[in-house]
C-alpha cells in the first residue's frame, strides 16, 4: 500500500515537471514567436531601398560639410534617399543590395569640369611645348590625319575607362563627333556635359563653322532631356573663331536651353593679342559679343583681371581650373584664390591627356591645385583642403549648373557616389578623412563607383566596360598614330 502510494507520488511528481517543462517550451517558443513578428513588423515598417551603401567615413558635402563616422546612404532609383549614420539608416530602410565597405570613405563623385576624352589615344604625343607649337605643329595635323567617328568613339572608350575607375562620374568634354562621344558615355554609365567642337577652319567632322553648327543643332535635338549627357555648343575660343560665328553659337546654346563651353585666356599671347587688336581682354570681348549671356562655362581663365573676373560672377560663369595643364603647357597661374574670395563657381579639370596633361587623374588635380595657389601666394592657408574637395565635387557641380543634381551626398541628389579605400600604406594613420582625400589618396585608391543608382565599379573592375578590349585598340591606334606622323 505504502509503495502504491509512493509509485503514483512519483508518478504525479513526473507528470507535474513534464506541465512546467512544456509551459517552459511554450514560454520560449512565445518569445521566440513575439521577436520574429517583432522583426518581421519592423522590416515591414522600414522604407524600401534599392542599395544600402556605408563606410568608415561618409564625406557629404553637404551645406554643413558633415563628416559622418560610420555613415550611410540609403538609395532608390537614380536618387539618394538619406544620408546619416550607419544605424540610422539601417533602422529606417531595409535594401535589396547592400555594398558594405569599413575601411573606405564613402564620398560624391568626382566631377570632371574640362577635358577632351577622346583625345586618350594621343597620349603623350608631344610633350614640353608651348600650346601654340602643340597645337599647331603636332595635334592639329595629328588630328587631320588620324580623328574618324570610330577613333573618337575607342578613344572616349579609354578615357571613360580611366576616369571611372579614377572616381569621376561626371565629365566636360569638347571634341569633335561629340554624338559619338555622347553614345560612349551612355555605354559606360557615366554622366557627361558634351560639346561639340565649332571651330574656325576644316576639322574632322565638319568643314567650316556653318556646317558646325549645323551638325551641333541635329546633336542637341537627339539628346536633349537625356538622364546622363548634357548635350552642349562649344565654340573652341575666340581666336579660333569669327565673331559672328560666336554669336551663333550663343543663339543656338539658348535655343535648346545648353550649357555653351569655350577656352578662355589660356595663355599671355591670347591675351596680349586681344588687347593689341581691339583694347579688350578676350574676358570683355566675349561680353561684348553676348557669349556670356545664358549657361556657360569657360576652361582655364589664367590671365584674367578683376575687372574679367567681375564679368564672369555677373554673368554666372562657370570656371574649369585645370592645374597640371596650366602648369605643363607653362601657361601660367590662375587667380583661383581671388576667385574663390569672390565665390566664383570654379571647378577642376585635368584638360586632354595628349601633352596638355597625360591623364584624367582627379585625386592629382585636387593636390596640385592646393599646392599651386600655395605657392604662388606663399600662403600655406591658401586653398585648404576641404575648398580642393569642394572644387572637385559641389563646387565644380555649380560651375557646370548642375549643383541642385550632383556634387555632394544628399537626399533628392542623383545618386552619384565613390568608394576610396583607407587600407593601404599611402592612407595610414587617418586623422582627417578630407585632407586625406585632398593629399593622401590616389585615383588608383577608388574601389566601387555609382552613377546615376547604378553600379558601374565594383572592386577596382569597371563592370560597363572591356578593359582588355579598351587597351587592345588604344595599342591598335597607337600604331596607325605613328604610322600616320612619318
Amino acid at each position: 500500500m505504502c509503495h502504491s502510494s509512493s509509485a503514483r507520488s512519483l508518478t504525479q511528481r513526473r507528470d507535474a515537471e513534464k506541465r512546467r517543462g512544456c509551459l517552459r517550451v511554450s514560454a520560449s517558443l512565445r518569445q521566440f514567436l513575439l521577436f520574429f513578428l517583432l522583426c518581421a513588423l519592423a522590416a515591414h515598417a522600414a522604407a524600401p531601398a534599392d542599395w544600402i551603401w556605408s563606410a568608415r567615413y561618409v564625406i557629404t558635402m553637404d551645406p554643413q560639410r558633415r563628416v559622418i563616422e560610420n555613415g550611410a546612404v540609403a538609395i532608390q532609383g537614380d536618387r539618394i534617399l538619406a544620408v546619416g549614420t550607419r544605424a540610422e539608416i539601417d533602422a529606417k530602410y531595409q535594401a535589396k543590395q547592400r555594398l558594405d565597405r569599413p575601411e573606405a570613405i564613402l564620398a560624391p563623385g568626382l566631377v570632371n569640369t574640362h577635358t577632351h576624352a577622346a583625345m586618350s589615344l594621343f597620349r603623350g604625343i608631344a610633350d614640353d611645348l608651348r600650346l601654340q607649337d602643340w597645337l599647331e605643329k603636332y595635334i592639329f595635323p595629328a588630328e587631320a590625319k588620324n580623328v574618324s567617328p570610330d577613333f573618337v568613339r575607342w578613344g572616349t572608350r579609354l578615357g571613360a575607362l580611366e576616369m571611372l575607375l579614377g572616381g569621376t562620374t561626371t565629365f566636360t568634354d569638347m571634341y569633335y563627333f561629340e554624338d559619338v562621344v555622347a553614345e560612349v558615355a551612355r555605354e559606360a554609365g557615366m554622366r557627361g556635359v558634351l560639346g561639340e567642337t565649332i571651330i574656325g577652319f576644316p576639322v574632322a567632322d565638319n568643314k567650316t563653322p556653318a556646317a558646325a553648327l549645323a551638325y551641333t543643332e541635329k546633336y542637341l535635338a537627339r539628346f536633349q532631356g537625356d538622364p546622363l549627357v548634357v548635350p552642349a555648343v562649344a565654340p573652341h575660343a575666340l581666336y579660333t573663331n569669327s565673331d559672328e560665328t560666336l554669336r551663333a553659337a550663343r543663339a543656338l546654346a539658348n535655343k535648346y536651353r545648353a550649357p555653351l563651353v569655350i577656352h578662355l585666356s589660356e595663355t599671355k599671347k591670347e591675351n596680349d593679342d586681344e588687347l593689341a587688336k581691339r583694347g579688350t581682354t578676350p574676358t570683355k570681348t566675349l561680353d561684348n559679343l553676348g557669349v556670356w549671356n545664358g549657361r556657360s562655362v569657360a576652361a582655364h581663365a589664367v590671365w584674367v583681371d578683376e575687372a574679367d573676373m567681375a564679368i564672369l560672377k555677373a554673368r554666372g560663369v562657370g570656371i574649369a581650373h585645370c592645374p597640371s595643364s596650366n602648369m605643363k603647357l607653362a601657361s601660367g597661374i590662375a587667380p583661383v584664390t581671388r576667385m574663390l574670395a569672390l565665390d566664383l563657381p570654379v571647378g577642376l579639370g585635368p584638360d586632354g591627356p595628349a601633352g596638355s596633361n597625360n591623364d584624367f587623374n582627379m585625386f592629382e588635380e585636387m593636390d596640385l591645385a592646393a599646392k599651386l595657389q600655395k605657392v604662388a601666394t606663399l600662403n600655406p592657408q591658401a586653398l585648404p583642403a576641404t575648398q580642393a574637395l569642394e572644387m572637385a565635387t559641389i563646387r565644380g557641380a555649380r560651375a557646370l549648373g548642375m549643383e541642385k543634381e550632383i556634387g555632394s551626398l544628399e537626399p533628392g541628389k542623383k545618386a552619384d557616389l565613390i568608394t576610396v579605400r583607407i587600407d593601404r600604406p599611402n592612407a595610414q594613420p587617418l586623422y582627417d578623412a578630407v585632407s586625406q582625400m585632398v593629399y593622401a589618396l590616389k585615383a588608383g585608391d577608388v574601389r566601387d563607383v555609382m552613377v546615376n543608382g547604378r553600379p558601374v565599379v565594383r572592386d577596382e573592375r569597371c563592370l560597363t566596360l572591356n578593359e582588355a578590349q579598351v587597351l587592345a585598340k588604344a595599342a591598335e591606334y597607337r600604331a596607325k598614330v605613328s604610322a600616320s606622323l612619318k
